[in-house]
């Protein structure tokens, strides 16, 4: 990027959760990289102050107190060194399966969804009037929504809710002049999906995973969703009838 465009980018500034790992933390990097105000949220201070040149924001996401007086930290830098909030990506998230379904875990679904969901909905209500006109919202979503997997019951809802949330707010902002953009990846090298004990097909970086959605989101995209070859797997075998889906998709019985 040439002097100029960065120099352009300096007074826009850009707010990333989840950024003191994986996808947050390479798209902070790249954003800053790009001449952006970034402010960096997370729990871990320590790592965020390992971003240069980004400005860490300290707080739980499923703490909405510790949500408000960011909004009111970010509102103070805002007005003090005269930026406007461009975009707002709602990244952080977790992950967990259900092992047993016969013996379903509520309090581990009622984790997923909170952090997945209803924190999303706090960092909504604080930080979105912060957002100016021709700004961006970017809701991570994932991949997974496009199909059922097994185990995935309160990952693939907190997700599917996620959709389901970016398209009725698409809606409702336009006339305020925010977009909304929703984010599906596919699978993505992280601290999170290191964890995965199962085969990951076309597996990208972080970094590839950010870049992918800075594309996105300066184009003005819907729905962000990458690597294209997997996802258009995903969503043309969506097309298929479901009980062919569920064939393909049950886990296969261990055999004695």
């Amino acid at each position: 990027m040439s002097a100029s465009m960065k120099q352009a980018n300096s007074q826009h500034a850009v707010l990333i959760t989840g950024a003191s790992s994986g996808i947050g933390l390479a798209l902070a990097m790249q954003y800053v990289a790009e001449g952006y105000q970034v402010f960096a949220c997370g729990r871990n201070a320590q790592r965020l102050n390992t971003i240069k040149g980004a400005t860490p924001l300290v707080f739980d996401i499923n703490d909405k107190h510790q949500i408000e007086q960011a909004a009111e930290q970010l509102t103070h830098h805002l007005q003090q060194d005269n930026l406007t909030l461009k975009m707002v990506i709602l990244n952080a998230g977790s992950c967990e399966y259900i092992n047993n379904p016969v013996q379903f875990d509520g309090a581990l679904f009622e984790r997923v969804i909170q952090t997945n969901v209803i924190s999303m909905g706090y960092c909504l209500e604080h930080f979105l009037p912060l957002i100016a006109v021709n700004g961006r919202v970017g809701l991570m979503s994932s991949s997974a929504t496009y199909l059922p997997f097994p185990k995935a019951e309160a990952y693939g809802a907190s997700k599917a809710a996620v959709n389901y949330l970016a398209s009725s707010l698409r809606l409702d902002l336009k006339a305020h002049g925010i977009g909304v953009s929703v984010i599906c990846p596919g699978f993505v090298k992280t601290p999170l999906t290191d964890k995965n004990d199962f085969a990951m097909p076309m597996q990208i970086s972080a970094e590839k995973a950010a870049t992918a959605i800075m594309h996105g989101m300066q184009t003005g995209n819907s729905e962000i969703h990458f690597p294209k070859r997997f996802t258009y797997l995903l969503k043309l075998m969506s097309c298929l009838p479901s009980v062919v889906i569920n064939n393909m998709l049950t886990p296969k019985a261990d055999k004695a």
